[in-house]
C-alpha cells in the first residue's frame, strides 16, 4: 500500500512539473518582445539582412498590432525565405515581395 502511495505522489509531481514547464513555454512564446527598442535591433541587423542576395530593404513595421521587422525582397522564393529568420531578438519578421526598385 505504501508503495502505491509513493508511486501516486511521484506521478502527481511529474504531471505538475510537465504542466508547469508547458505553461512557461506558452507565456514566453506569447510575449516574445525584446528588451531593446526595435530601432536598435533593426540598426544592428540591417547590414546582415541586406547582405542576403534578393533582400532589397528593411523597415520597422506593425504586425498584428505589435512592432515587427519588415524585410523586403525582389522576389519571394522558398530558398530565400529560409535564409531570413522568423524573429530577430524577439521581434517577429514579416517578409514582403516588392519587386525591383527603380529610380525615375
Amino acid at each position: 500500500m505504501e508503495g502505491r502511495k509513493i508511486l501516486g505522489n511521484l506521478v502527481f509531481i511529474s504531471v505538475f512539473v510537465v504542466i508547469s514547464l508547458m505553461m512557461t513555454c506558452v507565456v514566453k512564446g506569447g510575449n516574445n518582445l525584446s528588451s531593446k527598442p526595435i530601432e536598435d535591433v533593426l540598426k544592428e541587423h540591417t547590414d546582415k539582412l541586406m547582405s542576403i542576395p534578393g533582400v532589397i530593404g528593411t523597415a520597422q513595421g506593425i504586425c498584428d498590432g505589435k512592432p515587427c521587422i519588415k524585410v523586403y525582397l525582389r522576389e519571394k522564393t522558398p530558398a530565400l525565405e529560409q535564409k531570413i529568420p522568423d524573429n530577430i531578438e524577439g521581434y517577429p519578421v514579416s517578409i514582403e515581395e516588392i519587386g525591383e526598385i527603380r529610380a525615375f
